[in-house]
């Protein structure tokens, strides 16, 4: 797959997919992973604009997307977006936000193509992290713990 940049993160790198004018991906990488410099200028916009939000949380990424997805995925994608940084949500008090199930909400932050952008860190499990990236376990709920660790939620 190919990125139009590729960025070092805390916890990794971050592959950046766009177009002239959009986002369209962001995808994480191990961290020995060659760095990328930014393709064009859109994609140097959305390197800067992440690189800001790692140095601080309280930068709030304002990027333009092309997102693809289903309607329900849509909705659950765009209440991510309202969960302000520093707070979370549980996968049970979203679907109860927008009508649907704590279940079909995890398989649509799973589905995430955006993640840090589209805050998916910050929908957690009732007892706990909840998954990340479509996983339980391992380096993904590492990087979910440190996302919500800079922006003060853990």
């Amino acid at each position: 797959m190919k990125f139009q940049a590729i960025i070092p993160a805390p916890f990794g790198k971050l592959g950046i997919r766009c177009s002239d004018t959009d986002l369209l991906g962001v995808e994480f990488l191990p961290e020995k992973t060659k760095n990328q410099p930014p393709q064009g200028g859109m994609a140097k916009t959305i390197c800067a604009e992440l690189e800001a939000y790692l140095v601080d949380a309280k930068h709030e990424i304002d990027l333009p997307f092309t997102l693809d997805g289903t309607h329900h995925q849509f909705d659950v994608w765009q209440a991510m977006l309202d969960i302000p940084c520093g707070q979370t949500l549980t996968y049970g008090e979203l679907a109860k936000k927008i009508g649907s199930s704590a279940q079909a909400v995890g398989q649509a932050c799973g589905s995430n193509p955006i993640p840090v952008v589209i805050p998916c860190h910050r929908v957690v499990g009732k007892t706990g992290l909840g998954g990340f990236m479509k996983h339980a376990e391992g380096d993904s709920l590492d990087i979910k713990r440190w996302l919500l660790k800079h922006e003060g939620a853990l």
